[in-house]
Order: structure tokens, then sequence, then C-alpha cells
């Protein structure tokens, strides 16, 4: 008989990916994505830090927590192969797995301190707001990269997809990085560029998407070559703790 086992929370993530639609499929992959790891109590402290300026890259364990069901398949269909080939759930990184269980390699950024609050700052991470952690190790290049690795079905990442803006767009890109110090443009490139449309619509043009990003609405379509960003809303006036809490490349 297998056994059970618990695990304390160590940490949540602030991101800028608010939903899951859109979150790629893989970490490093739209190194415009900030996020930072905020450390809860009693973990909210520097020296379980100490040493990890050292390292450029470390490993989060999470929690796909929007996935705990029991629903869990013994053979799926993985994005990569358009959703018409079935592997086992073991030889695929589905989120719908017999433990909900998460691992990403992240860039570190920086420590920071703010009062109680202790936050790591991460770069490339594929992660949803509020994920919770469970451990962090630090990366080991030696160990880690593996030259010789073979990529299964999945040898390579995929190529990114041209996105161009409206000019309604752009000019709501603009308004938006004044009140918020921020550049979508650039975010939204790397996200909407890996095609984040689930396997059945590929193909299917001039049907409306939409991302949200931070507190952005990204409102797009799918063209021939392309795909095209609409519109851009957002909240004026009003801050966001997230936005605070991760800061852009």
């Amino acid at each position: 008989m297998s056994q059970s086992f618990t695990f304390q929370q160590i940490g949540l993530v602030h991101s800028c990916y608010k939903q899951k639609f859109g979150i790629p499929r893989q970490p490093g992959l739209v190194t415009e994505a900030s996020a930072s790891i905020e450390l809860l109590p009693p973990f909210n402290r520097l020296d379980v830090l100490d040493g990890l300026d050292g390292f450029s890259h470390i490993w989060v364990h999470f929690i796909f927590h929007e996935c705990m069901t029991d629903n869990w398949k013994a053979k799926i269909r993985p994005p990569r192969l358009g959703g018409k080939e079935k592997m086992g759930i073991f030889a695929t990184r589905a989120t719908h797995r017999p433990n909900p269980l998460g691992l990403s390699v992240v860039e570190v950024k920086g420590v920071r301190k703010d009062g109680n609050r202790v936050f790591i700052d991460i770069i490339g991470a594929d992660l949803l707001d509020k994920t919770p952690i469970v451990d962090i190790k630090p990366y080991l290049p030696y160990a880690d990269a593996l030259p010789n690795a073979k990529g299964g079905f999945a040898p390579l990442p995929t190529t990114l997809k041209s996105v161009k803006f409206s000019e309604l767009a752009l000019e709501q890109a603009e308004s938006y990085k004044a009140i918020y110090a921020r550049d979508l443009v650039p975010l939204i490139e790397q996200v909407i560029g890996q095609d984040p449309r689930p396997s059945y619509l590929v193909g299917s043009e001039n049907r409306n998407h939409g991302n949200q990003l931070w507190n952005a609405n990204i409102k797009w379509t799918a063209k021939e070559d392309h795909f095209l960003v609409t519109q851009i809303e957002y909240p004026v006036g009003e801050q966001h703790e997230q936005v605070e809490n991760a800061e852009r490349l």
C-alpha cells in the first residue's frame, strides 16, 4: 500500500498570470514574466535564504491548486501533439496528476524585505497567481543541466508567432505604462506569441480571445499569419498589490 504525506506551505506566488489560460507550458519561455515568491510565517525571515545570492536559478516545488481533483487519467493528450495522440500521465507535464505537484526552474532576480514580509523576485515563471509553494532548492548547473538528455515528443520549444497591435491597443499600452510604470507590450508579445489556444481551436481565425495579465485584460484575435491585439482594458486610478510585489524585468 502506498502512503500519504502532508506538506506545509512555505510560500505564495504573486504573478502576472491571473488565470490558467495563457500561462506558458514550461518555465523560461516567457522571459518578460516577472513574479515573486512571498515566504509565509514562520519562514518569512532572511536567514532561511542565506547563501541564495550565490545562485542564479532555483527549483520551485509548488501545488497545482486549481487542479486538485481526483479525476486524473492514465493517458492524456499533450498540447504539443496537437491533442491527437495520447501519452501516459507520467510521460507528460500535465497539471491534472495523481498528486498535484509542480516543479519549475526560475531565475532569481533578488531578495527583498518589506516590514515582516520577505520576497524572492523571480523571472520566467510559469506560475498562476496565488500558487502555493512547498519547497525551494538551488539549481546546480553541473548536476541539473544534462546536455545529452532526450526531450521525447517535445525536444525543442515552439516558435513564437507574430503578434501585432491595433492603434487603440498601442495607445492603451502607453497609458497603462504611464500609470503603472510597466511595459505590457513585450510581455503580451511573448505570452500570446506562444499561442495559448487549446488544440481544438488552433487553425480557427477571427475568434475573440482574452488574457488577464496583471490587472489588464488583453483582447486579441487570430489572423492567418499573426495574432492581433485589439484592446487592452485596465482599471484607472487604482494600484494593484501584485503589481507592486513583482517588479518588471
